[in-house]
């Protein structure tokens, strides 16, 4: 095997894997945010994600996509452990689809013909000006380059009957019995973490056994390790979550490792299934003794072919049948293999009410979203109390990990917004009364201003950071006037939850206190300001850092408006005249 040969070969990879990747991405930009709403509203019970993680899995074909999704909504919150557990199963069940295109598409049909006219096509929806045209062109063009570059990689590979030292080589490899079985397990682990693709792997393994490199029970040994090398790119996407992203990789991890020990267990018997399986559509059995393939466009080729994506698919469907029973056990498994730090406090970010989607009766589902608003101002309200500690601490590091935590809280706050807003949208696409529609007009601006709140909290981080890098420090009469300040705004916070519990429950009668709250705030403002003036004109005070207290200020000032705008939203719909 010459140089040119084997960088041709790398080289076919890199085009498989990039058109993967590609198709992936273009499949992910055409279907938007459709597959992130089904994500966070089909999930309700372990069944309906193991439904919703095949469906998006086999719409986008990447796992590793489908399970980075899922971490990143666990993250935020939007997604219990339980749901995600069920959503990992699901596509595990979807990436088997890949292996069956491969084996169609790339071996048994040459694909490759029709790429390159295709790549025009491609190439023309990828110039359009509508985004949506973009993405179908990246989409394509993807698919030509993965079918491109497995014809590439075929064509590259040795003939080793031409070099029976290779051949003798791996054959001697795969002549151990059960120790063969763990060798080649563990090189597709390794060889899946190299290349971060169990589908690249997949097509890898799919050429060596049609190549007759390796026998079919070593080729099934490979493929039980990809199911395991895989498991890493959601850790790797966890490494920088919360402690509930961390725990929803390790239950794919933990998923997939307990799938390979009950098929390495009942391996001879879990391939004779296979290979009976294959017989019943007139081919032979792979897994039979003496079975070898004799070129890559012989009957036994095929057979081999089918015959380990038919595992692949059993596998993972055996397996998620077995462990969708025990959610609940798996979940206690991580939760106590991932312990939640010592000085991490629990915090559920997570929407309580609305994960399960719109109910068929719209009114219900108004008042399913009103719980879910109420649950979002609490949150909300901590997120206030994170701002208050910011301003009153003086070390860096647990500066820095408030800041973090309120631009987490940011982040949350505008996912919540869209879930709600998503979950509102659905409410009003059926029959309802106007009654029912002015509640939900009022709702939309209610759970605007909570996210702006949001950003309130993130952008007094901000200010406290510039003053932070400029080396300025707050007295201790600075920081007692803006603890006076945001005790107000917390007293404005008691008032708008107050509130919004009275509508709630249809016993609102006037929103008083929240007048009375931003009344209190305003006053103070002036207040402050005036003194602060006053302190910079007979030179206390320095200047440079009165602007950032007065900035602070005026974003508090900024959230007492957006609070008392929530309760007049309720003034204006919910109060019965």
């Amino acid at each position: 095997m010459g140089i040119l040969q084997i960088f041709t070969l790398l080289g076919a990879l890199g085009m498989f894997l990039y058109g993967m990747n590609l198709m992936s991405s273009g499949l992910q930009k055409a279907a938007g945010d459709r597959l992130r709403g089904l994500l966070s509203a089909m999930t309700s019970n372990p069944f309906k994600g193991v439904l919703t993680g095949l469906g998006i899995t086999t719409v986008i074909q990447s796992s590793s996509a489908t399970t980075v999704m899922v971490v990143s909504f666990v993250n935020a919150g939007l997604l219990t452990l339980a749901q995600a557990i069920g959503v990992i199963m699901g596509a595990n069940i979807g990436t088997t689809v890949t292996a069956w295109l491969v084996s169609w598409l790339g071996f048994k049909a040459d694909i490759s013909i029709l790429a390159v006219p295709l790549m025009l096509l491609g190439f023309l929806f990828s110039n359009s000006k509508k985004n949506q045209r973009q993405n179908i062109g990246e989409l394509i063009v993807g698919f030509c380059l993965l079918f491109l570059g497995l014809s590439f990689m075929k064509e590259s590979v040795p003939d080793l009957n031409e070099t029976p030292q290779v051949l003798e080589f791996v054959k001697a490899w795969a002549g151990h019995g059960f120790g063969s079985v763990i060798i080649f397990l563990v090189f597709g682990t390794v060889l899946t973490l190299v290349l971060q693709s169990s589908s690249a792997t997949m097509a890898i393994t799919l050429i060596m056994l049609s190549m007759g490199w390796i026998p079919f029970n070593m080729a099934c040994a490979m493929v039980l390790g990809e199911n395991i090398g895989t498991t890493i790119t959601a850790n790797i996407a966890a490494s920088v979550g919360n402690t509930q992203a961390k725990r929803a990789a390790m239950s794919h991890t933990i998923f997939n490792v307990f799938g390979v020990i009950w098929a390495l267990i009942f391996f001879g018997p879990f391939l004779g299934l296979v290979g009976r399986i294959i017989e019943l559509f007139g081919l032979p059995n792979p897994a039979t003794e003496g079975f070898a393939v004799n070129g890559p466009d012989s009957p036994a080729a095929t057979s081999a072919l089918y015959g380990l994506s038919m595992l692949h698919t059993l596998f993972n469907t055996i397996n998620t049948l077995i462990l969708i029973w025990f959610t609940k056990l798996i979940e206690k498994a991580v939760v106590w293999l991932i312990k939640t730090p010592r000085n991490q406090e629990q915090e559920v970010f997570r929407l309580k009410y609305i994960s399960a989607g719109p109910l068929a009766t719209p009114e219900l589902a108004v008042e399913q979203a009103f719980d879910e608003i109420i649950h979002f101002a609490e949150i909300s309200r901590n997120g206030l109390g994170y701002a208050r500690d910011a301003i009153k601490e003086k070390a860096s590091d647990k500066f820095e990990e408030l800041r973090s935590k309120l631009v987490k809280y940011e982040e949350i706050s505008d996912r919540i917004e869209y879930e709600i807003a998503a979950f509102l949208n659905a409410v009003s696409a059926g029959d309802i009364s106007r009654e029912t529609s002015m509640k939900i007009k009022a709702m939309y601006k209610i759970i605007g201003e909570l996210e702006s709140l949001g950003d309130s909290g993130e952008t007094i981080s901000r200010i406290l950071s510039r003053r932070n890098i400029h080396k300025k420090e707050f007295d201790q009469e600075t920081v007692k006037r803006l603890e006076d300040m945001a005790a107000a705004i917390d007293h404005a916070y008691g008032a708008m939850i107050t509130n919004l519990n009275a509508a709630h429950k249809g016993e609102l009668e006037n929103v008083a206190n929240a007048y009375n709250a931003e009344d209190r705030i305003n006053n103070l403002r002036d207040y402050l300001r005036d003194a602060e003036i006053e302190a910079i004109e007979s030179e206390r005070k320095n200047y440079q850092t009165s602007v950032y207290y007065m900035d602070i200020i005026s974003e508090l000032e900024k959230m007492g408006d957006f609070i008392i705008n929530i309760s007049q939203n309720l003034e204006k719909v919910f109060i019965k005249r």
